[in-house]
């Protein structure tokens, strides 16, 4: 029987281990992360589904150091595989795996390689990524490929939809590919590097709204970090105007731009380029915040949505050539 070390977290995690144990690999040890009470856990937890099959599990804060490579040593696998685990795994534990160590990333690599590729993505305006099978290295998700899938992002898609459906690719990905992996025969694509980027990861503070940025690209932004993440804001009036879904709008500017109003049923945001923006949901302060709650406090005439005419782009792409 193939063994398996299975280093996992989040959906993704809990939906390739669960291929792995139809496929009826034998996974002798789970590592995967403790839960932190600060985070906004609105995932599945691989722990309950390592629990509900009785399989060993650690959580390690260095899943590299020295005894946690022994014990894994100590077990032969045949493979490591890591699915959506938060660490690098360095080269000193990759090499322990007699057929290989693999990863299983969400995006269509070379592309979006790095961090959050799902939120990046949305927030490009991409129209479609998928989730990749490939082979780790020491250089983060520049392995060879062995298989992947990719799934379309709609204009209105939410980082939330586009990951859901990635973790259904990545579940494809991984139930097709694993006979010939467990055989010996899977293939091996090397990765052209200077088809894609490396991407940075994101704080709550980078969904901070430009206003000088074209319409589409806000839209985007609010998509890429809605709810359950952090959310795309804006300082407005003395307060934090949180914009958590809109809708691109055609037709004649209603309003100077940028700035906020509404119509009385509904709130709108001018753009820069002349584009408009509907906003579907928004909240302020941590209120929701409606269209009726506008017209109460700031009436019909637009508000500038520019407080410091001065301020720096906070939205710039954190990414570099590799």
């Amino acid at each position: 029987m193939t063994r398996a070390v299975v280093f996992a977290y989040h959906n993704v995690g809990v939906r390739c281990l669960s291929v792995l144990l139809a496929h009826k690999v034998e996974v002798p040890l789970v590592v995967t992360h403790a839960g932190n009470p600060a985070e906004n856990v609105w995932f599945d937890s691989v722990a309950k589904l390592a629990a509900k099959y009785r399989l060993p599990i650690i959580t390690p804060d260095d899943p590299n150091a020295a005894d946690i490579a022994a014990r894994i040593r100590e077990l032969q696998p045949d493979f490591l595989f890591s699915f959506y685990y938060r660490h690098m795994l360095k080269p000193p534990l990759l090499a322990i795996a007699g057929h290989g160590a693999l990863n299983m990333h969400g995006s269509l690599l070379p592309k979006y390689r790095g961090r959050v590729p799902v939120n990046w993505a949305v927030i490009n305006g991409e129209t479609e990524t998928g989730a990749t099978l490939h082979y780790m290295t020491e250089k983060p998700d520049a392995g060879d490929i062995v298989d992947q899938q990719a799934v379309p992002i709609l204009p209105d898609d939410t980082a939330l939809d586009v990951f859901h459906k990635v973790t259904e690719a990545a579940t494809m990905v991984l139930d097709r590919s694993l006979p010939a992996l467990l055989e010996g025969n899977a293939p091996r694509r090397p990765q052209d590097l200077s088809q894609g980027s490396y991407f940075g990861g994101r704080k709550p503070e980078d969904g901070r709204i430009d206003w000088r940025r074209s319409a589409a690209q806000i839209h985007n932004l609010v998509r890429g970090v809605a709810p359950p993440y952090p959310g795309a804001f804006t300082r407005f009036h003395g307060g934090t105007l949180r914009i958590l879904r809109t809708r691109l709008e055609t037709g004649p500017l209603a309003s100077p731009a940028p700035a906020l109003y509404s119509d009385g049923s509904s709130c709108f945001a001018s753009c820069a380029d002349g584009g408009t923006l509907r906003i579907v949901e928004m909240d302020f302060d941590g209120a929701p915040f409606t269209a009726a709650d506008f017209l109460a406090r700031f009436g019909t005439k637009p508000v500038s949505l520019i407080q410091n005419p001065t301020e720096p782009p906070m939205n710039a792409e954190k990414l570099c050539k590799r």
